[in-house]
């Protein structure tokens, strides 16, 4: 079997509006938080988030949370990515209190894991869509941080 091994993709940093409560569902409280902007930078894949999309979220009743996320960037080259990112995050509830006030709260102290998907049709990007990455976060008062890797 081949060892799992990680390389850096790119980092994010993602512009957020302000969140939509849809008030409490089946499985939890939900609401949507638009993705209004933001950048990429890295050595393969740089560019900047379009002003579309958003994070549909389920918060569970111990404040962790599942996120659910579809926005597109446009790479310094002109093409057009689409990414669905998937993951949770979760932590001591005094942490998840903090992080829901908006306060700045270290990421070590809190778990925030992503599986994104890229897809594009551009040719020189191609090899997005065949590839698995992994992605670590940090949630900051109106915007996400996000380390995207690649998984070798």
């Amino acid at each position: 079997m081949t060892t799992i091994q990680t390389r850096h993709l790119c980092d994010l940093d993602v512009k957020l509006g302000q969140p939509i409560e849809l008030g409490a569902g089946p499985r939890g409280r939900r609401r949507i938080i638009p993705i209004v902007g933001g950048t990429v930078t890295g050595e393969r894949l740089s560019g900047r988030i379009l002003d579309l999309g958003a994070d549909w979220q389920t918060i569970f009743t111990d404040g962790s949370a599942e996120l659910d996320t579809r926005y597109a960037m446009e790479t310094h080259d002109g093409a057009t990515i689409d990414i669905r990112n998937f993951g949770f995050r979760h932590g001591p509830p005094d942490v998840l209190e903090k992080l829901a006030k908006g306060e700045q709260v270290d990421p070590s102290r809190y778990y925030m894991r992503t599986q994104p998907r890229f897809e594009t049709g551009d040719a020189r990007y191609a090899w997005l869509n065949r590839t698995v990455f992994v992605g670590t976060g940090a949630r900051l008062a109106d915007s996400v941080r996000i380390t995207f890797f690649e998984v070798a």
